[in-house]
C-alpha cells in the first residue's frame, strides 16, 4: 500500500511494511524505461540521419531545437567558441576551471601504466598492455538546461586516456549556437571539435557520420531515453557501455543529521526533470513525518518550473519518502533499486556502507551534498541508471581505453609450459598446437634456428 502523507504535501510516503510485492516492485521501475516506443519513434530520424547526412542534421535542428543552421555552422568554429568567454562571467569561468582541476585530478589517478607485467612462475611472465581507442563522441544534453558539467565529466576522462580523434556533439540554442559555458568546459577539457545536433540525431551523426561529422566508434554522456533508444537501435554500428539515462538518487537517512538538510538533499536530483526519481529512505517515522512536514516550504523556494517537476516525481510511485521496518530493510531497498546516486546521510557513515553492494555514487556523511558531487568534486557524475549499478561502473578512463593481454617466457618457464601444453592438445586432438611445443624448441631456439 502507498497513501501520500498529507494532501497538501503532495509527497508520497511509502511504507515498506505495508506494500505487497507488486507495489514494491513499483517503485523500482524507473520512469521510460520501457525503450520500445522510443525506438519505434527514433528508427526514422536515425534513417534519415543515415541517407541525407548533413541535410538530416539542418532539418531536425529547425525542427527540435528551433535552430536554423547551414552545413557551415553544424560545428562550432573558433569565433564562437572565443565569443563564449565573453558571453559567461568571470566567475563562472573560475568555477569551470576548479572543477576541471579536480575532475582531471581524480581522472589521472584511474590512468594505468602502459605496460603492467608480472612473474607467475619462474620464467613465465604476463600482463597487460594498455592503449587508447582511436575515436570516441561525447554527449551533453541540453533540453532541460544546459550542463557544461557533464562537458567536464565525459571529456576529461577520455583526454586523460589520450584518445586521439576525440568529439562533442549538444544541441544548439534557437540562435543556433552552442550554450557558451559547455563551449568554455569544452575547451577547458581539450576538446576543440563540438558539433550541433541533439538527442537520437547526434547518436546517428556520430555512428554514421556526415559530411561535417567524423564517424566514430564509441559513444559516452548522459542523455534522455530518445538518446538510450538510438544507442540501443545502433549497437551494432557504435560502443556505448554505459545506460546513463534519466537522473535517479536515494537518500539513506538515519536521523542523526537534521531533517531539513535530508529535505533538501532529496530534491537535489528530483529537479532534473519529472522522469527523474528521488527517495529518501528511514526506518525512522518521526524522522520521515519532519522531513514530509518541511518539504512543502522548500517547494515553494523552487522556481516554478522546477517545483512543477519536484511535484510529479516525489509524488508518485517513482520519488517521495520510504519508510522502512529495520535498517536492514532500508539497505536491501537501496540495494534492490540500485541507485546512480546513493547519500548516505549520516555522521556514521560508514556504519552503513557495509550494507550497500549496489550503487553507482555513494556520498558519505552530512557535508558530502550531491549537488557538490555532481558539480566540483572530481569522482566522475556520467552514472549508469535503470538499475544498471548492479553491473557498471561510473563512466571513468577505463572507457576510453582497452587493453592487450601480454605473455612472455623464457628457458626458465618453458619447459614445463610446454609440458602440460602438449597434453592439453592431445585431448583436445588439436595436433598442430602439441607439435609446435616440442621439449627441442628451446634447444633449437637457443641454437639460432
Amino acid at each position: 500500500m502507498t497513501r501520500s502523507h498529507s494532501p497538501a504535501a503532495g509527497v508520497a510516503l511509502h511504507e515498506l511494511a505495508r506494500m505487497t510485492a507488486d507495489g514494491r516492485a513499483a517503485l523500482l521501475r524507473r520512469p521510460g524505461q520501457d525503450l520500445g516506443p522510443y525506438v519505434k519513434k527514433v528508427r526514422p530520424i536515425v534513417e534519415a540521419v543515415r541517407d541525407e547526412g548533413d541535410a538530416a542534421l539542418i532539418r531536425f535542428a529547425r525542427a527540435f531545437d528551433g535552430a536554423d543552421l547551414t552545413g557551415a555552422d553544424l560545428m562550432a568554429g573558433k569565433a564562437e567558441f572565443d565569443a563564449a568567454f565573453d558571453r559567461i562571467d568571470a566567475a563562472m569561468i573560475e568555477t569551470l576551471e576548479y572543477a576541471a582541476d579536480n575532475i582531471r585530478r581524480f581522472h589521472e589517478t584511474q590512468r594505468p601504466p602502459e605496460i603492467r607485467m608480472t612473474e607467475i612462475r619462474p620464467g613465465v611472465l604476463v600482463g597487460e598492455r594498455f592503449t587508447p581507442v582511436d575515436d570516441a563522441a561525447i554527449y551533453t544534453p541540453r533540453g532541460k538546461g544546459s550542463f557544461p558539467s557533464m562537458t567536464l565529466m565525459a571529456c576529461i576522462p577520455a583526454v586523460v586516456a589520450g584518445v586521439r580523434d576525440l568529439i562533442l556533439l549538444t544541441p544548439p540554442g534557437p540562435d543556433g549556437r552552442v550554450d557558451p559555458a559547455t563551449l568554455v568546459a569544452a575547451r577547458l577539457a581539450g576538446v576543440e571539435r563540438v558539433y550541433k545536433a541533439g538527442g537520437a540525431v547526434a547518436v546517428a551523426a556520430a555512428a554514421f557520420g556526415t559530411a561535417t561529422v567524423p564517424r566514430t566508434g564509441r559513444f559516452e554522456g548522459p542523455g534522455s531515453p530518445w538518446v538510450l533508444a538510438a544507442k540501443e537501435l545502433l549497437r551494432e554500428r557504435i560502443f556505448s557501455r554505459l545506460p546513463a539515462g534519466p537522473s535517479e538518487s536515494i537518500v539513506l537517512s538515519d536521523g542523526s543529521v537534521d531533517a531539513e538538510t535530508a529535505a533538501r538533499d532529496l530534491l537535489i536530483e528530483a529537479e532534473h526533470g519529472p522522469d527523474s526519481s528521488a527517495f529518501l529512505v528511514t526506518w525512522l517515522p518521526d524522522h520521515a513525518d519532519e522531513i514530509l512536514a518541511i518539504l512543502p516550504r522548500l517547494l515553494r523556494e523552487l522556481a516554478p518550473d522546477r517545483a512543477a517537476w519536484v511535484g510529479v516525481v516525489l509524488g508518485g510511485k517513482a520519488g517521495g519518502v520510504v519508510l522502512a521496518p529495520s535498517p536492514e530493510e532500508a539497505a536491501r531497498f537501496v540495494n534492490d533499486h540500485a541507485p546512480e546516486h546513493l547519500q548516505i546521510l549520516s555522521r556514521a557513515p560508514f556504519d552503513h556502507l557495509g550494507a550497500i553492494r549496489n550503487a553507482s555514487e555513494i556520498l558519505l556523511g552530512p557535508l558530502t551534498a550531491g549537488s557538490i558531487a555532481n558539480y566540483v568534486m572530481g569522482p566522475n557524475a556520467v552514472l549508469p541508471t535503470g538499475g544498471a549499478a548492479r553491473y557498471h561502473s561510473p563512466l571513468g578512463v577505463a572507457d576510453f581505453m582497452k587493453s592487450a593481454s601480454l605473455g612472455q617466457i623464457n628457458a626458465a618457464g618453458y619447459s614445463e609450459m610446454a609440458r602440460h601444453t602438449r597434453r592439453f592438445a592431445r585431448y583436445e586432438g588439436f595436433d598442430a598446437h602439441g607439435q609446435a611445443v616440442p621439449e627441442a624448441r628451446i634447444r633449437i631456439v637457443a641454437a639460432g634456428g
